[in-house]
């Protein structure tokens, strides 16, 4: 396999640096099986707070063994240093934008676009499947799920769903988004997912340990690893309502990531300062809620709620 001008023999592990500008590099690493196979992209830290994915990544890199491996791995375990580092809620501190809305990005452009044209230059040629590890951000309650596209070529899109369908997690969310890291690996022809496990700015082990299985199952459906896999019982959204905050406020959620609610129920509401009524959330049609934000204070525009039906 081969990185930019390094050469990685078979059975070897090697780790780099990603030229994004010359103040700003993407720590890389590449483990190549023995025998050849496909290649799997494994990236995290798009979103600096979403920790467990960061630290799944750092795990893999020691853990994978490639003497055990038809392939090769390669791995951006911290794609946004910087939001990380500062604790930076969704952006790249430096120009404010978020990632996962830019791609495919531009050589000239803000860091930001400037870290998506190259992943998207440097990376998305390696890649036979691509995964993007996130979870909920540092304000966010969320279910494990993995979201999968439907706005790809059909042939993209039955590969991404049927690798979704042996991840161990709750549910499997269609998508038709086109700019970010995954999805729009996916436009270009690369089936892709993207992982949501964690949230709320904290880690556990078990919730890595949860990823990681994830990742295993992943590659032995790409017969990367040599092990039995069998496809799991998750809950398929077919349909999915985002709620934005309307107004800034306080936020009272009623519900929890996993519960059940039905069509005419309560989700949550915004006060104001005084505690009076701006807003109520009432669930439009019966289903599950997958994710909420967990913070007092929140601001118009900013996602709040997402619940869908299976």
């Amino acid at each position: 396999m081969k990185l930019g001008n390094t050469l990685i023999e078979k059975g070897q592990k090697w780790q780099g640096e990603l030229k994004v500008t010359d103040h700003y590099s993407m720590p890389i690493y590449g483990i190549c099986g023995e025998e050849e196979g496909k290649t799997l992209v494994i990236t995290a830290g798009v979103h600096g707070c979403e920790y467990v994915g960061v630290q799944t990544a750092r795990k893999l890199w020691k853990s994978l063994n490639p003497r055990e491996m038809k392939g090769q791995v390669i791995l951006l375990p911290l794609v946004n240093q910087y939001g990380f580092y500062e604790g930076a809620k969704q952006i790249v501190p430096e120009d404010g934008e978020n990632l996962n809305r830019v791609f495919p990005g531009k050589s000239d452009g803000t860091l930001t676009q400037r870290i998506a044209y190259v992943i998207e230059k440097e990376i998305y040629p390696h890649a036979d499947f691509l995964i993007d590890l996130h979870g909920g951000d540092c304000n966010e309650a969320m279910e494990p799920l993995v979201f999968f596209p439907i706005a790809a070529k059909s042939l993209v899109n039955e590969i991404s769903w049927e690798a979704a369908s042996y991840l161990p997690v709750t549910y499997r969310v269609s998508s038709t988004a086109k700019n970010g890291l995954y999805s729009y690996a996916t436009q270009k022809g690369i089936p892709a997912l993207l992982l949501e496990i964690g949230g709320e700015g904290k880690w556990q082990e078990s919730e890595v340990e949860h990823c990681e299985s994830c990742i295993y199952h992943l590659m032995s459906y790409l017969n990367i690893l040599q092990t039995n896999v069998s496809k799991k019982e998750q809950k398929e959204i077919i349909q999915a309502v985002y709620d934005e905050v309307g107004v800034n406020g306080f936020w009272y959620p009623r519900v929890k990531p996993g519960q059940s609610v039905s069509k005419g129920d309560l989700l949550g509401k915004i006060c104001d300062l005084e505690g009076n009524d701006l807003q109520q959330y009432i669930a439009q049609l019966d289903g599950e809620v997958l994710y909420h934000t967990t913070a007092l204070g929140i601001k118009k525009g900013d996602p709040l709620i997402a619940y869908g039906a299976y």
